[in-house]
This record gives structure tokens, sequence and C-alpha cells, in this order.
């Protein structure tokens, strides 16, 4: 071999081993920052993808500049920088440059951790049950996306002067209920199986649906050429089409795929025939010209009438616990702070901006709590305070916004600090109005706990 070709040869290992360091290197940094965190969480009786969203905070731009997307043009940790250069013998130019060509590699990671969320909350949706407590909880939930959405996208437009598309997205963002979050403080206060709790859980998964129909269509737009009424109502049709044909597989559909995975018998055979659903279904969504995580969620509602169901869910949920946290980490460590500092006179009306977001999605949410009617009585506080916490649902609505461009810095923070704002405090002001459940809440009648 020629020295020309020896010297090729070798710094073709050496940039080999510098991305694979920056590769292995983000994710020890991504996972040991987002488990620290998310363990300090609930110790604090807080949910855990908190913790995630703060580790993102810490070690992206607002932090130590450790995890950083090419497009925030900002400067990587020196200290990083020098290391991965010491360690794989390049320059701090080609250190750079791997690691801006290998980002997408970690967006891709943060993307299927965000269709398997997705896909476990439409499996976790209990369809029996929202039919059970059918009138009550769409009328809740059609209040807790019609009120919040209305007074989010107006309010930024008119009130803040916000460009249409922005202030629609955060509008959408504001519809979210966490199911998750809901349900865990409900079950820990023994109020899951209250007609109050039934009913928030029924809305929960109905802002489910119709907040990601809404996200899908806005997302179609940001990348469309404007507000057009035809291609609105086209791709709000192919939405509601497309849930529809959803909700008739999950009843309809389920049988033929027990009836496969009966047959299976290679290892792994639960969790490789889900996410085979799941993926049919992305790309179902994008051919409707839809949101593919629209198709995510559809997947998920599609099996959860199988008998595997619960199988399903065991398989998926290490692999959301590890994928989904890059996507919440990602989402933090593109947050720039700085816009929110309050002795910068710039910041002042992007703080006043986060003001208004927060009181507007807390008090919308909580008014749908006195939406329904009840021959019986009813804690519609706790309702309204089940109905609020945005949590992950939100934090995927903020991420695809992020991903399109359509947000500026300062609604990205304030839409953030909207989502952590009910998120931290929908679990403590429901414990306080629901100390003892058993003083403020009839019992519905027995039924299986989402």
């Amino acid at each position: 071999m020629d020295v020309p070709a020896l010297l090729l040869a070798t710094g073709g290992h050496q940039l080999e081993a510098a991305e694979t360091l920056i590769e292995v290197g983000r994710f020890v940094v991504i996972l040991f920052a987002a488990r620290a965190l998310a363990e300090l969480m609930v110790r604090l009786r807080l949910p855990a993808i908190l913790g995630e969203l703060v580790a993102g905070v810490l070690v992206g731009v607002s932090g130590l500049h450790l995890i950083m997307a090419p497009e925030l043009g900002g400067e990587l940790n020196a200290l990083a920088e020098s290391a991965i250069g010491a360690l794989a013998h390049v320059g701090p130019d080609q250190v750079r440059e791997i690691y801006n060509h290998s980002f997408t590699n970690l967006q891709a990671v943060a993307k299927i951790g965000l269709f398997a969320l997705l896909f476990l909350t439409g499996l976790e949706s209990e369809l029996d049950e929202l039919i059970a407590v059918g009138g009550q909880a769409i009328t809740v939930a059609l209040t807790g996306v019609v009120l919040p959405f209305t007074l989010g996208t107006f309010g930024l437009h008119y009130l803040f002067s916000v460009p249409l598309l922005p202030a629609i997205f955060a509008g959408a963002a504001m519809t979210a209920t966490s199911i998750g979050i809901t349900a865990s403080v409900l079950g820990e206060l023994k109020f899951l199986r209250t007609r109050e709790g039934q009913t928030v859980i029924g809305a929960a998964v109905l802002d489910d649906i119709l907040g990601i129909v809404i996200l899908a269509v806005v997302v179609a737009l940001a990348g469309g050429e404007g507000f057009a009424i035809g291609p609105i109502l086209k791709l709000i049709a192919a939405a509601g089409v497309f849930v529809i044909v959803a909700l008739f597989l999950s009843r309809t559909a389920a049988p033929s795929f027990d009836w496969l995975l009966d047959r299976l018998q290679a290892p792994g055979e639960v969790v490789v025939a889900g996410f085979l659903v799941l993926s049919v279904a992305c790309f179902a969504a994008q051919a409707f010209g839809l949101e593919a995580a629209l198709g995510a969620f559809a997947g998920g509602l599609i099996l959860s009438s199988s008998r595997h169901r619960h199988a399903i869910k065991e398989a998926v949920k290490p692999l959301v616990a590890l994928f989904a946290t890059f996507f919440f980490v990602l989402i933090g460590s593109g947050m720039d702070l700085s816009v929110l500092n309050p002795f910068d006179a710039a910041n002042h009306e992007g703080l006043v901006m986060a003001g208004f977001l927060l009181v507007a999605a807390m008090i919308s949410k909580i008014a749908a709590g006195w939406s329904y009617l009840s021959r019986e009585p009813t804690n519609r506080l706790a309702v309204g305070l089940g109905m609020m916490p945005r949590g992950e649902v939100g934090l995927i609505f903020l991420g695809l916004g992020t991903q399109t461009g359509v947000l500026g810095s300062s609604l990205e923070a304030a839409i953030l600090l909207m989502v952590m704002g009910t998120t931290f405090l929908a679990p403590v002001l429901l414990r306080l109005v629901l100390a003892d459940p058993g003083d403020t809440a009839e019992l519905a009648p027995e039924t299986s706990a989402p």
C-alpha cells in the first residue's frame, strides 16, 4: 500500500472513531441526565417526563451545549469538542462537521420514540369506557378542545400580533390532555373508577383524537402555501375518515391480528407484530397526506381491543421508556430560555405571552368541568383539574411545531412553560381537591381501569 492510500485509510479510521465517540457520547449524556432528573421528579411525586425535559434544557442550548441541533447555529461545548478531538486524533473543525452530519441519526431515534409513545397512547384507549360515560365525556372533551384552542389562537393573534399559523400551532398545543399523568394521579387517589374519573379519562381519549387530528391538519398547512379553504377542508375530511377507519378496524381487525399472532412462534413476535401495525398505520397516514403521528396513534387504537393487548403494552413500554426519552430531551435541548430573562427588556412581551398561555390553558380546561349536565352530585373542579395537564401530548405538539420551523424562540419557550406549568400544577391541585375522595365523589359502577 502506498503512503497516500495508507494516510487515507488512517484518516478514515480516525473519522469513524470520532463519529462513534460523538454518537455514543450523546447517548450517554442524554440517558444519564434524563434518568437522573426523572428519578428526582418521581421522588417529588411529579411526572418523570418533566425530568427528561429539564435534562434537555440543562444539556442543550440553554445549558451545557452538549446536545446541539445544527440548525440552532450554536457552539458546541469546547471541553467536549477538545476531548473527542484528542481521543480520535482529529481537529475541532472535523469534530463539528461530524457532529452536525450525524445529528440526523439522533433525530431518527427520537422520532421512533414519538411514534412508539403515540402507539402506546392509542393502545391504552378504553373505547368501552368512553361509551359508558359518552355524553358527559364528549361534552367535556369538546369544550376542552374548542375553548383552549380558541383562546390560545385568537389571544396570541390579536393581543400579541403573532402570525396566524404559529398562533394556531400554540392553540393546538393547548388542546392536549395527558392521559398518562391524569390516570396516574387519579389512580393513586382511588378516584379513577368514580363517575368523574371515568368522565375525565373518556374525555382525555377524545381530546387526544381531536387534538392529533388538529395537529395533522396544522402540520400539513405548515408545509403548504396558505389557508385556502379547499385544502383545509380536504385535510380535515381525510383526517376524519382516517380516524373513523381506525375506530372501525379497532372493532373488526383485532380477531385477525390475534389469529395470526397465535400462530407465530419466533421470539419477539408480539413486539414485532405490534410495530408492523404501527409502521403500516404511519405509512397509511402519510399516504393520506396526514402527519405520521396520527397514524402511530391510530395503530395503537386498532390493537386496543386485541386479546394480546396487555402483552403488546408490556413489550412496547420498555421501548417507549428508552426511545421517548430521546424525544423529550431533544425538545428541551432546543429551548432557548434566555428569551424569558426578565432583566432583558426585549423579553418582556414573551414573558407576558407565556403568562397568558398558562392562565388561558388552566382556565379553559377547568371550565370544561362545568360544561356537562349531571343529575347527581359531581366534583366538577376535579374533572376540570383532571383535564389540565398537557404532559407528553403537549410536548409532542411543541416538538412537531419546532421541527417545522413555524414557532419563534419566544413562542417555543412560552408553550414549553405552559406545558410544564400545567403538568406540574395539575397533580398538586388534584391532590388538594381530592384529599378525601370518599367525601367528594360518588363511585361509578366497577369498570376496568385504563
